[in-house]
């Protein structure tokens, strides 16, 4: 066997370990949702389309909604698309979300994280509703 392949914390002597795309999705997904600025993650339309099926009896939560992931035996490159709440400096969210990703999935999976691209696609207004058509800071018309 060749011992530059079997070098590293998922390739050993005693067997490989693979990790899957939606591992890393779900790690990367979760640590943007954790940064305080992120209000959502995603475009519109699959904002959209994830507020529907979660209304769905029994269906769970897409934490790797907005995240893709470029994996290799010993690295993966992610990229994330969020909502920024407005307020909030977009630089230092997108600082925030790079230092927690590369945390994250580096330590959960051992694998180097290359690079985190974080694409911004709108900036949430205190005042906008979200995607259910409720205004966020308003009560439902039942308690008004």
């Amino acid at each position: 066997m060749d011992a530059q392949r079997r070098s590293g914390p998922l390739q050993t002597p005693r067997g490989d370990t693979t990790i899957e795309e939606t591992v890393v999705q779900k790690l990367a997904g979760m640590a943007t949702r954790e940064v305080p600025g992120v209000y959502a993650m995603g475009n519109a339309a699959r904002r959209a389309f994830s507020s529907m099926t979660e209304r769905i009896p029994g269906s769970q939560t897409n934490v790797s909604n907005g995240v893709t992931v470029e994996k290799g035996e010993r690295q993966a490159a992610v990229d994330v698309s969020i909502v920024v709440e407005y307020g909030f400096s977009v630089v230092e969210v997108s600082q925030s979300i790079r230092r927690n990703v590369i945390r994250s999935v580096e330590n959960a999976t051992g694998l180097e994280v290359l690079e985190v691209n974080v694409n911004v696609t709108d900036v949430h207004l205190p005042d906008e509703q979200d995607e259910s058509g409720e205004s966020e800071n308003k009560p439902p018309k039942s308690l008004q």
